[in-house]
């Protein structure tokens, strides 16, 4: 998949696309079903298939002043964009002055000047143009004028509630991983790197490891199980693990601190630039504060006892044959 970081570079071969808009914000299963429209109607056309995203997010441009911590920062956005055999994605810079582009210039000077479009896939729900005072139906008119087509989705429903980065952000924020990753159509995770200053050295000898501070949208505070991926490509290894993400109260600590306890511990090489990836399996417990460092020990040994309790389980249901 190319990677487009400019309407002036939009490569002169693309004469022809079916796209789709928005933050793609998760790459839920939302998202998913539109981009897969998308693509096999691009096939049928003979034309490119692209997503077309905003970096940074609208609302970090828009309400600088409320919180936006993303559920996929841009790089992983771009990686998952990436999985759904798209032929490219751009990424528009979007600033006070792209905001303040109206609908009908937005349609005309980006999507059929810029972009080529003979058909835009988009949720019912799709908003666009200064102030947010256009949708599909407006897009439809001017794609009329403009020589493009429109095709408005339904919202993906899972038991009756629409699947949307909100929804799946609400239930990252409570930790109930299991209707993330429902959500998702994949498990939750995030890409991080060791701390520093915590004695890391070039061999991992013990096995707890805590990750560098992390920016984007984190579970509720608590106990998890998890798997951490240390490396990348051909090198990184799997560790099943369990990872406790708060403020440490046992100790009086008030810094935020995300470590994860290796259950299947092997060294390995480890820099402050190793990545990271931790996936968030199922939340154990919330974090609580105990009488005493004793208290603590015997409460972790009866969360790794469920840890492995639990992934003992998920493997064995991985293996299980599948039946009609």
């Amino acid at each position: 998949m190319q990677v487009i970081r400019s309407l002036d570079h939009f490569p002169a071969d693309f004469t022809r696309s079916v796209l789709a808009i928005g933050n793609f914000d998760g790459v839920h299963r939302g998202h998913q079903a539109i981009i897969r429209k998308v693509r096999e109607s691009a096939r049928a056309r003979g034309a490119h298939a692209i997503a077309v995203t905003f970096d940074p997010h609208p609302g970090r441009v828009l309400r600088p002043d409320l919180p936006m911590r993303l559920i996929t920062p841009l790089p992983v956005r771009l990686d998952l964009l990436a999985e759904t055999g798209l032929d490219a994605t751009v990424v528009i810079p979007f600033t006070e002055a792209f905001s303040r582009l109206t609908a009908h210039d937005f349609a005309a000077r980006v999507l059929s000047e810029s972009l080529r479009a003979i058909e835009v896939h988009e949720g019912d729900n799709f908003r666009f143009g200064h102030g947010a005072h256009a949708g599909t139906k407006e897009l439809e008119g001017f794609g009329r004028e403009l020589g493009f087509s429109v095709v408005a989705q339904p919202s993906l429903t899972m038991r009756g509630i629409p699947v949307s980065s909100s929804r799946v952000r609400q239930c990252i924020a409570a930790g109930d991983m299991t209707a993330t990753r429902a959500l998702l159509g994949r498990v939750f995770s995030i890409r991080s790197t060791p701390a520093r200053g915590r004695g890391i050295g070039t061999r991992l000898t013990v096995p707890t490891i805590n990750l560098a501070p992390y920016s984007e949208l984190l579970p509720a505070n608590g106990v998890y199980v998890t798997r951490l991926v240390i490396g990348s490509g051909s090198d990184a290894q799997l560790f099943q693990s369990v990872t406790n993400a708060g403020n440490r109260p046992t100790f009086g600590e008030d810094s935020y601190t995300i470590e994860s306890h290796l259950l299947d511990f092997r060294p390995v090489d480890l820099t402050p630039d190793t990545p990271l990836e931790l996936c968030f399996l199922k939340r154990i417990r919330a974090e609580q504060r105990f009488d005493s460092p004793e208290a603590l020990k015997a409460q972790i040994m009866r969360d790794v006892a469920y840890a492995q309790r639990y992934l003992g389980l998920a493997a064995a249901l991985s293996r299980r044959p599948v039946t009609r």
